[in-house]
């Protein structure tokens, strides 16, 4: 005698599981287009300690999501930007720039700095950007720092080399 096992109302779990995260992924979409500029849970929160303290700007964390023109180790380490103009072309030169890209707002400037936040577009991660006018050294010191996670896979740094690629041209 041969016993077979009736199928036809089992659920497939692993289609199922494809659908679930189908449907999350085209309902995130979806919101990071109807709302770009709301604030996910990956923006964490802003941090309390940036700035300049004794001509320097904060050092990099130990985690590779971070550049900074004053560091000393290679995985960190950037070249500051050189400028010939006055501070206040420096700072609106860097403001025009800022501005001109997707997803970016500017929160404090006083005459020789300037803090901007950059937010990517799918997953709204914000990273963390400074310029430093750094007369004693005559260049602008840079930092740019992811606020989560572990890799940028280069982000920040690819960002200051357009950003220093595009000062350049101004």
């Amino acid at each position: 005698m041969s016993v077979t096992k009736d199928t036809s109302k089992s659920i497939n779990w692993g289609l199922l599981s494809t659908g679930i995260v189908v449907a999350v992924v085209v309902i995130w979409i979806g919101f990071r287009l109807l709302f770009p500029d709301l604030a996910t849970i990956f923006a964490a929160t802003q941090p309390d300690n940036l700035g300049v303290s004794n001509q320097q700007l904060l050092s990099c964390p130990s985690t590779p999501n971070c550049v900074n023109s004053q560091s000393q180790d290679t995985e960190h380490s950037i070249p500051p930007l050189s400028y010939q103009r006055n501070k206040k072309d420096v700072i609106s030169e860097l403001k025009n720039i800022i501005n001109e890209q997707e997803r970016t707002k500017i929160i404090a400037e006083t005459d020789n700095y300037l803090y901007a936040q950059f937010t990517t577009r799918w997953m709204g991660f914000v990273d963390d950007v400074e310029f430093y006018i750094n007369e004693a050294q005559g260049v602008i010191d840079i930092r740019s720092a992811s606020r989560l996670g572990e890799s940028d896979l280069g982000l920040n740094r690819q960002r200051i080399e357009q950003i220093r690629e595009e000062f350049k041209q101004g």
